[in-house]
């Protein structure tokens, strides 16, 4: 029977070992991590991660051939195959600080499995890492490898959260990266049969080590630049008086474009599209291209730009203050169908909105308030190692409270900013909304979800990103 084990049992860890249990049942795997209390979480009824279908796919196989244990050494030990998905934060000290990748978590876990094996193994980067990863783990290997053979493959994961059961089951392609010798394609081969239980071979492919870790950062820095693009043209459109929804949805028919990651937006979020093109922007000065370097900063300039120019709106239409105002926010996640707010745009909208003295009440679906205040106080890249080595007791920040239902959050508020496009926030009573907020009633629609002439027909005074304006906010320039 082969053997897998992951070391790493978080957003990436959990869903693919699930995945590949329950479509390979002669397969065993163990996910292994050193928090005791995730592990926990993995081994109850309240998985730590909340991701549609995630459920089922736990409770089929756990117990059966999907194992989640702390006892990291024996799993490795036991293991063919490998898996490594630990945090790759960016640096925030040091050589590269803001924008290289703290390979910290990675190279102690090479140095882990070198000192528990006892036989030959393959070992897969699961992680998004920066190119050039595998060549120094596969050194760490070597050089403490006491005669045990090892095999370094990329196998990067192109996973969007919300649908990451989804796209496991039915993936664009698997991407497998390993070594040009006999060896090296031995593993491949061996990592290959694995997703060969349920993915078409057309849809497996392999390169060399480097190309399989630079599409990964590649992948999504193109994802970024697309809602980057659109974003720059929704500050246009309100210029203008273009809409941005018509003019996306007409650049998106030509098939060369196509429609998706066309939606304009208060800025994109989540773990991988800064720290990706963070570590691309590192890679290419190190290896002396500044002018690529400076091409893919942008995309984020714009993506911070959107953030702020949210904020802007938003002060300079209520009387530019909003001190001592209340303020819903509804959604605070980085998209819908996740409970997951690393580096949410909501953080930076909140955070701007504390600063001019506003009184924010959140509310969300599915983010706790906890983890909202922590989001709130936490040191920018704090996120992005390992909980336990996080800071315990956030500060709570006076200002905020968090509330359970949106009709509660927007109560006696001067203002809603909706910034995660939850399909319930659609459906509301905006009627019994606006009979409950102080006048004039302001929304600040950071999604395009509402149906903006309706809320304006109720009383509301509506800004929604890249669409034609509010005769109120025309009088009142956002100022930079």
């Amino acid at each position: 029977m082969v053997k897998i084990c992951c070391i790493g049992a978080g957003y990436v860890g959990g869903p693919t070992m699930a995945v590949i249990a329950h479509k390979c049942p002669s397969i065993e795997v163990a996910v292994v991590d050193i928090s005791t209390s995730r592990i926990n979480a993995w081994n109850s009824d309240q998985l730590p991660i909340y991701e549609p279908g995630l459920d089922d796919v736990v409770k089929q196989c756990r117990g059966k051939n999907l194992f989640f244990s702390t006892d990291v050494e024996k799993h490795v030990q036991e293991a063919d195959i490998v898996f490594v998905s630990v945090n790759t934060p960016t640096k925030t000290r040091g050589l590269g600080a803001g924008k290289a990748a703290d390979l910290t978590y990675w190279e102690s876990a090479a140095r882990m499995i070198a000192d528990v094996s006892k036989s030959d193994k393959i070992v897969v980067e699961k992680s998004t890492v920066p190119v050039k990863t595998a060549e120094a783990i596969e050194k760490i290997l070597t050089h403490n490898s006491k005669g045990i053979k090892y095999q370094i493959l990329s196998n990067p994961e192109f996973l969007a959260e919300g649908t990451a059961i989804q796209d496991l089951f039915n993936p664009d392609r698997v991407l497998i990266g390993g070594r040009e010798s006999p060896e090296g394609q031995k593993a491949v081969q061996a990592l290959k049969d694995v997703y060969a239980h349920w993915v078409p071979e057309d849809r497996i492919l392999t390169t060399n080590l480097w190309s399989a870790e630079l599409s990964k950062l590649a992948a999504n820095a193109f994802l970024a630049q697309r809602i980057s693009s659109v974003n720059a043209m929704s500050a246009l459109c309100e210029a203008t008086g273009a809409d941005v929804t018509q003019v996306s949805y007409a650049v998106g028919k030509d098939t060369r474009i196509g429609p998706k990651f066309l939606n304009a937006s208060v800025g994109f979020g989540g773990s991988c599209f800064q720290k990706d093109i963070l570590n691309l922007v590192y890679i290419c000065e190190c290896n002396g291209l500044p002018e690529v370097a400076e091409y893919w900063k942008q995309v984020i300039k714009i993506n911070d730009y959107q953030k702020s120019r949210f904020v802007n709106r938003l002060v300079s239409s209520m009387f530019n203050t909003v001190s001592n105002k209340k303020i819903a926010i509804l959604g605070f996640a980085f998209k819908k169908d996740t409970g997951d707010t690393r580096e949410t745009p909501a953080i930076d909208v909140c955070q701007g909105l504390l600063g001019d003295k506003a009184i924010v009440s959140i509310y969300d679906p599915q983010v706790t308030e906890d983890q909202i205040q922590r989001d709130l106080t936490m040191k920018k890249f704090d996120w992005d190692h390992p909980i336990h080595l996080q800071p315990t007791s956030p500060t709570t920040v006076k200002q905020v409270s968090v509330v359970w239902d949106a009709y509660t959050a927007t109560k006696d508020a001067h203002a809603i900013c909706i910034l995660t496009e939850w399909d319930e926030f659609k459906s509301l009573n905006f009627q019994r909304i606006y009979d409950n907020m102080q006048k004039p009633a302001f929304i600040f629609d950071g999604r395009n979800i509402i149906n903006v002439e309706k809320l304006r027909e109720i009383g509301f005074i509506v800004y929604s990103i890249g669409k034609p304006l509010d005769a109120w906010l025309k009088d009142m320039p956002a100022v930079a």
